[in-house]
């Protein structure tokens, strides 16, 4: 559905532009902005490629499993009904790891994985379990150390200070990951009371 509304809107724009005999300003503008676009994606490759390796150094290692086995208290509070030792914890914290690191798009495979392997405990297989839900908004606030991807993005639009943005990542994926965390535990306890009052 969206590849179709990003056609609509070239398909118009190039059509306003002929109607107001702007198109050379429009297949300039098109030709700029594919070139800025191949300049960004090199500088986001070469970070992608540098805290992908050193991601899977980590995983190599033993350190994801050192941060899973200190984070398990952690884990145990959000996910309960996970059982001990099955692969969706693991799953879990290699991508709350990526993000956490600022690796959005690496982040992706491991949260798809993550994912599958909470599907594979879910009885009702159209409805999210809370785990499930809890992953969603964990992964979507991502509290992020180093926002490499930010970071390479900024530098690439040629900006002075590109990390003077940290903090305020910081204080911003905090404060949302805290809320996310009692919006999905207070949410999770409002439906369990609907379902027993249906049980009723």
């Amino acid at each position: 559905m969206i590849n179709y509304i990003w056609i609509g809107l070239l398909i118009i724009g190039f059509i306003a532009g002929i109607f107001n005999g702007r198109i050379d300003q429009v297949t300039k503008a098109a030709m700029d902005s594919a070139q800025s676009a191949v300049v960004v994606c090199f500088g986001l490759l070469g970070v992608m490629c540098l805290w992908t390796g050193l991601m899977k150094v980590a995983e190599k290692s033993g350190l994801v499993n050192l941060i899973g086995r200190l984070v398990r208290p952690i884990m145990v509070f959000l996910f309960p009904d996970i059982p001990k030792n099955h692969p969706a914890l693991g799953a879990i914290v290699m991508n709350l790891v990526a993000n956490f690191f600022g690796l959005g798009n690496a982040a992706t495979p491991l949260g798809i994985k993550a994912m599958n392997e909470l599907q594979s405990l879910n009885k009702d297989k159209k409805t999210a379990t809370d785990s499930m839900c809890m992953f969603l908004v964990l992964n979507t606030a991502a509290i992020q150390l180093i926002p490499a991807n930010i970071i390479a993005l900024r530098t690439a639009e040629g900006a002075k200070k590109p990390a003077d943005i940290i903090v305020c990542i910081w204080i911003a994926s905090i404060c949302a990951t805290i809320m996310g965390i009692i919006a999905a535990k207070l949410l999770s306890k409002v439906w369990d009371e609907k379902k027993k009052a249906r049980m009723w």
